[in-house]
């Protein structure tokens, strides 16, 4: 006996990756649904490469009694919305919003670095999904913390325009075409000219500076990992349609090498190191395109602290970044708490 699976926000980038990694993981559902907003309903969505089609439903009428879990990529506000409401008929909400991230009674969950903490699910019946950047970045430090405790991340992200949706990645396609041919390449979801150009401001400005996605990354981090590490993020966007890379500086209680580093890392779930010190021996966001690990290369050590580390981090934002995690959490979910069959 399966599971009644509801995916929300189905029509979007997150939410087609969501039903594509559902079939390929052969989640055990055995109904799914499929919402999004009014202007969506009746169109039709293959089920991952099942050639199963499925109708796409209105989220404003749809009754999620009788459902066993909700994958939610619908954004904030429709998920303050329908979130509740799905969590108080039954069904638990695993959200990919920044909605619930930090709200004390809902867990925020990476399934390789924190699984325990999904024990807090029924409090609100709702799980949260991290930031896209954050969940890369903790899959990597996990085990390296668990050896020498980190005390301080300092990380610079490139991320893809995938991540601002499709009016993103339509906007970098046009305007790369745009320039080509001597048209104007005028930005409309970017502030910025984003073809040929990379741009250090993503999401909205806070009083001290930062942004509010390098906020995320900092409080996620704690949330997720351990409280005591001070994390400092510098967050840009860069012309690259999908994949998230990071440059990543640590600094350690305990010593350790770039050599017990690799070794850590060759074995730590969720992480796939490829490191060799040659041209090409290193993963960038073409080769993560479509594959479930976190990428780490180029570990080297920082000469410039006492016990430190520095690492090259990619993987595909909306797998691991969001869809893969989600469903990831799912089948957590499923084999803690709501065990079937």
């Amino acid at each position: 006996m399966g599971y009644r699976v509801v995916v929300v926000g189905a029509t979007g980038n997150v939410g087609r990756e969501m039903l594509n990694i559902l079939a390929e993981r052969e989640f055990p559902a055995d109904e799914i649904a499929v919402l999004a907003s009014s202007r969506s309903t009746g169109t039709t969505i293959e089920y991952g490469d099942t050639g199963r089609m499925l109708k796409v439903k209105n989220v404003e009428h749809f009754d999620f009694a009788g459902w066993d879990i909700a994958l939610f990529s619908a954004g904030s506000e429709p998920t303050k919305i329908y979130a509740p409401k799905a969590a108080a008929a039954g069904c638990v909400v695993i959200d990919n919003s920044s909605l619930y991230r930090m709200d004390p009674d809902v867990p925020l969950i990476v399934p390789e670095v924190n699984p325990d903490a999904i024990d807090g699910y029924a409090k609100k019946n709702i799980i949260a999904n991290p930031n896209c950047s954050t969940a890369q970045m903790v899959v990597a430090l996990k085990p390296l913390h668990d050896a020498a405790t980190i005390t301080r991340v300092v990380v610079s992200t490139y991320q893809s325009v995938s991540g601002a949706g499709k009016e993103g990645m339509d906007e970098l396609f046009e305007q790369s075409r745009n320039i080509f041919v001597g048209d104007p390449a005028e930005p409309k979801k970017f502030t910025k000219q984003i073809a040929f150009n990379v741009i250090p401001h993503i999401d909205s400005f806070l009083d001290d500076g930062f942004t509010k996605e390098e906020w995320k990354m900092v409080v996620e981090t704690k949330k997720i990992l351990d409280p005591k590490i001070k994390v400092v993020a510098t967050c840009v966007r860069v012309p690259v349609f999908v994949g998230h890379s990071e440059a990543i500086n640590i600094e350690f209680e305990d010593e350790i090498s770039a050599s017990k580093a690799q070794a850590i890392l060759r074995e730590a779930p969720g992480v796939m190191l490829v490191d060799k010190r040659e041209n090409g021996g290193y993963v960038t966001p073409v080769e993560c395109v479509g594959d479930y690990a976190t990428f780490v290369s180029r570990v080297r050590e920082d000469p410039t602290v006492e016990n430190g580390l520095v690492l090259w981090c990619v993987s595909d934002n909306l797998r691991k970044g969001a869809a893969l995690n989600a469903v990831q959490i799912a089948e957590l979910l499923g084999r803690r708490h709501l065990k079937k069959g």
